[in-house]
């Protein structure tokens, strides 16, 4: 590994003991093959997976994985209606594995997210059996309000770009506090502790993953 990889499994082997603390699992992969490798693993062949749209699990290649696997995938960018949407939405809450990256995560363990509809913060908090949270190495801020300034200032104009919003970070490419019809930042959520034990677990990849 590099110096820059070496340096984030020393602070990941930090924050695993704290992140147990709060009733969730660490784990740290030298790659995203051995990471996708150990999930695929960990999942039932017939599992119900369901995901909330994340680049990082697209990049480290555990969609395509999942695509060739023995699963039973809700994926809602399938649906071509707003009822098909709510529909699917229903399934992906009784899911057994809910797959997502964190905008952000602590040293101390904690997870930051920030969501436009909020679909995907509502599954972290509550409705799958299992959540799945996949983070590169770009994800590490040193406490909840860095967190913030990372998602709203970096995050969030990639996205913009990536989905075509038409947002202040959009033209600026940092955040404008907007309240905007398509505003992506409706939702801020800071995860300190799960409350069933084991139910988030966190995969940490020695990879630039995601925004």
């Amino acid at each position: 590994m590099t110096p820059k990889q070496l340096a984030f499994q020393t602070a990941v082997n930090g924050i695993i003991p704290k992140l147990a603390c709060r009733n969730m699992g660490g784990y740290f992969f030298e790659n995203s093959a051995s990471c996708v490798s150990a999930i695929t693993d960990l999942m039932e062949d017939g599992s119900s997976i369901s995901w909330g749209g994340s680049e990082s699990i697209k990049e480290c290649g555990l969609m395509d994985a999942i695509k060739s696997g023995n699963y039973i995938l809700i994926d809602r960018l399938s649906a071509k209606t707003p009822e098909e949407g709510r529909e699917l939405y229903a399934k992906t809450v009784l899911s057994d594995y809910y797959l997502m990256s964190s905008n952000a995560i602590t040293y101390d363990g904690e997870l930051i997210n920030i969501d436009g509809n909020g679909n995907r913060a509502a599954c972290l908090i509550h409705g799958p059996k299992y959540v799945l949270v996949i983070v590169g190495m770009n994800k590490l801020v040193s406490d909840v309000e860095s967190g913030y300034k990372r998602v709203r200032n970096l995050a969030s104009p990639a996205n913009a770009k990536r989905l075509g919003r038409n947002t202040p970070c959009f033209h600026t490419g940092k955040c404008g506090d907007c309240l905007s019809d398509e505003c992506m930042c409706s939702h801020i959520v800071v995860t300190r502790r799960c409350s069933i034990p084991g139910r988030i677990k966190i995969f940490f990849v020695a990879e630039e993953l995601g925004y």
